[in-house]
């Protein structure tokens, strides 16, 4: 049986311009095909990023990896099919005729997926930092971030209070 467990991610090479086709033209396929047990994601990353003209600023979303879709499925000789031959695609990035998906390492590290982490601490709560440089450190919850998943923590180092900013997943509450 087919799970969305199963699923893994892969990087579809696209030519420039054509990531937004590309992505709707796989959507269509797959609902014209009835293949969406295959299929769970199809994404292309998006970053807001401010650019200045001359003295007038503005905020534009630009591709995160232009000339790349990530797609989110079960590969099959169907599934593979459908991408393959979908207009625009150049191919899966991998060496050789057989895509590799993207490890889960590779996943987090470019943003692919959305992982929201629920936290159960708030502002003033005291948390032990859990991961990075200053792991075991324990400090004051400062400011929250749901958005970015980031909170700011203010920890003393060498006796003074020294605004640290982290990632969810590298706290945890103090009980």
């Amino acid at each position: 049986m087919l799970m969305a467990s199963n699923a893994k991610w892969y990087v579809v090479h696209t030519y420039s311009g054509y990531e937004n086709k590309v992505k709707a033209n796989i959507e269509k396929t797959i609902e014209n095909r009835g293949m969406q047990d295959l299929f769970f994601d199809i994404s292309v990353p998006m970053e807001e990023v401010v650019e200045k003209k001359g003295d007038e600023q503005k905020v534009v979303s630009r591709k995160v990896y232009p000339g790349y879709v990530f797609v989110k499925m079960i590969m099959t000789d169907e599934s593979w099919y459908v991408v393959r031959n979908t207009r625009g695609v150049t191919g899966f990035v991998g060496p050789g005729s057989k895509p590799v998906p993207l490890s889960e390492k590779e996943v987090d590290a470019m943003g692919v997926e959305k992982r929201v982490i629920k936290i159960d601490f708030e502002l003033g709560d005291n948390v032990r930092i859990t991961d990075g440089p200053l792991e075991s450190f324990v400090g004051i919850v400062e400011e929250i971030n749901e958005e970015k998943q980031k909170l700011r923590v203010k920890v003393s180092m060498f006796g003074r209070e020294t605004p640290v900013d982290l990632e969810f997943h590298q706290v945890e509450p103090l009980d």
